[in-house]
């Protein structure tokens, strides 16, 4: 797999991610724990689109 290619793949999970927690959000009772560990994915994914990009 390219860099490019590895990139958009953890681009797409992350907007996935995002999209998963906006949807937790609405729910009246939040799983904090599911909240907080996708959050972590989502900040992991962040930092590794980051090294991809230097």
């Amino acid at each position: 797999m390219s860099a490019e290619a590895r990139k958009a793949a953890l681009e797409r999970r992350h907007a996935a991610i995002e999209a998963e927690l906006q949807n937790l959000t609405t729910h009246p009772s939040v799983d904090q724990l599911t909240a907080i560990q996708l959050k972590r994915e989502k900040l992991r994914l962040k930092d590794e689109i980051a090294r991809i990009r230097a």
